[in-house]
């Protein structure tokens, strides 16, 4: 059976289209203003407040604010040194190195002194009978009398003490000399001579020297160096048998001092009598007095060519060998045999060389009694002399001072030093 399509409505017919009229004209725009700023915005009106609080959604877990991409962080690096900061490190590194330059010689220096102290001294190495004793200054001005005398030479008989070093001084800042300072030598030196056949007295002169201060003697003032001269042929007048001086603090090198001792030779000379000296300890380290002397203001040590040229200029040259801040016997003895070398091998075969002893007993700085002995300067004289010179002739020790010795230091020289002198 075939399909039909289905049947579709008749088309309707349309109205003709009407025709509209024309547009009427407009009339034309009026000017419009210019537009103005819009007004500004006003508060959103506030809400009515509520009872109930909005619902609000949950917090979210706090995350750090993002930071915008940096660089990998470098390594860490010290800051920049500028010159301030420089300079304190310096400061500090130069200090450093200079304590470490003066301690090391030093601690070098301490440990040969006791090496120096061992050893056993040669055979023989006793008194020569040239030695020495400071006496004090009651001797001369009428403190002491002939009993004194007399106890003195009994104490001294069987040593090797040949000459007294009797304090007649001081002297005046400008060079002289009182004759009152030395008034009882007339009945002093007839009386040791009665008592101590051979014994030589010398006149102690001294004085502060201004080298470190402003008061004091002058040797550069070619009048105090005449007036020292002038205060020395008055005492060999007087009847003493030489000029024993000391003077300090004498700077090392000091040409003045110099001067006079040759000016005073001509004057010792002339009576036959003894020029003598107290002299300070040599350098135990070279240019050791230039580098105490900048550090201290205070010198204390002669240069070993110096200590020659004074030696070569005098009769007899005593060594203090005492105040050398030692702390112990054993380095103060290394020290005294390392000083008896020093002046050995520079002191002409015709001057005495006398090493001091310490006959007095002081704690203070530079000084010890603990440690600064008379056994242990005996000790170190006889090492020094034997490492040195033991055969040399013109050699002693000088005690130093009668009015401080103990029995004991009187025991120790006898017994180290003087026990083979001749018993008189």
């Amino acid at each position: 059976m075939l399909l039909q399509p289905f049947d579709l409505p008749p088309p309707v017919d349309l109205p003709p289209p009407v025709d509209l009229p024309p547009p009427a004209d407009l009339p034309p725009p009026a000017d419009l203003p210019p537009p103005s700023d819009p007004p500004p915005p006003s508060d959103p009106p506030t809400a009515p407040r509520t009872t109930h609080r909005p619902h609000r959604p949950p917090r979210r877990p706090h995350r750090p604010p993002r930071r915008a991409h940096r660089p990998p962080r470098r390594a860490h690096r010290p800051p920049r040194r500028t010159r301030r900061t420089r300079r304190p490190r310096r400061t500090r590194r130069a200090a450093l190195l200079l304590v470490l330059a003066l301690l090391i010689p030093l601690l070098a220096a301490e440990a040969a002194l006791r090496v120096n102290y061992s050893g056993e001294p040669a055979d023989g190495t006793y008194t020569r009978g040239r030695d020495a004793i400071w006496l004090g200054h009651a001797w001369v001005d009428g403190r002491k009398s002939d009993a004194d005398v007399t106890a003195l030479a009994r104490r001294l008989r069987g040593t090797g003490i040949r000459d007294l070093y009797v304090h007649a001084g001081p002297l005046e800042d400008d060079g002289t000399l009182p004759a009152s300072a030395y008034r009882g030598a007339g009945r002093l030196i007839p009386a040791v001579h009665r008592a101590l056949p051979g014994v030589r007295v010398q006149a102690w002169l001294g004085d502060t020297l201004a080298t470190e201060s402003p008061d004091g003697l002058r040797l550069e003032r070619p009048g105090t160096r005449a007036a020292v001269v002038a205060a020395t042929r008055a005492v060999l007048a007087a009847g003493f048998e030489g000029a024993h001086f000391d003077l300090e603090p004498l700077h090392s090198g000091d040409r003045d001092y110099l001067g006079l001792l040759d000016d005073l030779r001509e004057v010792t000379r002339a009576r036959h009598a003894a020029l003598s000296v107290a002299a300070h300890q040599i350098d135990p380290l070279p240019a050791f007095h230039s580098v105490w002397g900048t550090l201290t203001g205070h010198p204390k040590w002669w240069s070993q060519a110096y200590f020659g040229e004074v030696a070569r200029r005098v009769d007899q040259i005593a060594v203090m060998s005492y105040d050398t801040m030692q702390p112990t016997q054993s380095l103060y003895g290394g020290y005294v045999a390392e000083q008896t070398a020093l002046a050995l091998e520079v002191t002409p075969p015709a001057t005495d060389l006398l090493m001091g002893l310490p006959f007095f007993h002081e704690n203070r700085f530079g000084h010890w009694s603990r440690a600064e002995t008379v056994p242990a300067a005996v000790r170190g004289v006889r090492l020094g002399l034997s490492r040195t010179d033991a055969d040399r002739a013109r050699f002693g020790v000088a005690l130093y001072v009668d009015f401080a010795a103990t029995e004991a230091d009187w025991s120790a020289y006898r017994d180290g030093w003087a026990r083979a002198a001749p018993h008189g």
